[in-house]
């Protein structure tokens, strides 16, 4: 079952979008909004597989929106306005619906999202956890790495590149969120929606920036500032 959520300021479309997802058989509607500014307190509470969003509300439209959720699900866009579809998957939307919406094109649009969905759930039971290391999948190999090695991981749309002390990157097709769970929390932290970072290597910190080479950098969003001072007032002298 894919839980899903429908955000859309115009009641009608609202109506529309929860109707297809109660004719659909795999999904599961956990909520509905016409506010996107609730949707965000929701989600921290109340974590789903796939999000409908309208792009073009009031308050705050879609793709601002999707830009603020720190562990976003996925998401499929629904707009009248077809000049939004390039935004769109800069978010790494799974797919951009175009109104007036056809059943016939929202199902494929769902189809393909569960099936992204399915996939990351599948390579995320086969991630290995051990105390001091992880088996993960790449590509076609299962890779051992310690903990140790992980300078920072880093979301790259549909990947994550684990980015080690030594040697190459190496990407994964499982999200932040699902390694970030099975990270040690007292040597890992998230600095930005899209960065974790492995304390034991933060060796400078420049403003609110984490500097580990001359063009390699990364930049402590306002989201995280505070902890991230927390840690430095604990570990580092001022």
């Amino acid at each position: 079952m894919i839980t899903c959520i429908a955000v859309d300021d115009e009641p009608l479309a609202l109506r529309q979008i929860v109707s297809y997802i109660e004719q659909t058989p795999f999904l599961e509607l956990r909520g509905k909004f016409t506010n996107a500014l609730e949707v965000g307190s929701f989600l921290k509470e109340n974590p789903v597989d796939l999000l409908f969003l309208d792009i073009h509300m009031s308050d705050l439209n879609g793709l601002e929106l999707a830009k603020t959720l720190v562990n976003p699900p996925r998401i499929i866009f629904t707009t009248a306005y077809s000049e939004y579809a390039i935004e769109g998957y800069k978010v790494n939307a799974i797919d951009y619906l175009l109104k007036p919406i056809e059943y016939v094109d929202f199902l494929l649009a769902s189809n393909k999202a569960s099936d992204t969905i399915h996939k990351e759930r599948q390579l995320a039971s086969e991630v290995k956890k051990k105390d001091d290391f992880l088996f993960i999948k790449s590509g076609q190999q299962h890779i051992r790495i310690h903990f140790k090695d992980i300078k920072y991981l880093e979301a790259q749309k549909e990947y994550v590149s684990i980015n080690l002390v030594h040697g190459a990157p190496v990407k994964t097709l499982l999200r932040l969120k699902n390694i970030e769970d099975i990270l040690p929390k007292e040597n890992f932290m998230r600095i930005h929606r899209s960065f974790i970072v492995n304390l034991n290597h933060v060796v400078t910190v420049k403003r609110n920036r984490i500097i580990y080479g001359e063009k390699e950098f990364i930049v402590v969003s306002d989201t995280y500032q505070e902890a991230f001072k927390n840690f430095l007032s604990t570990n580092f002298f001022s």
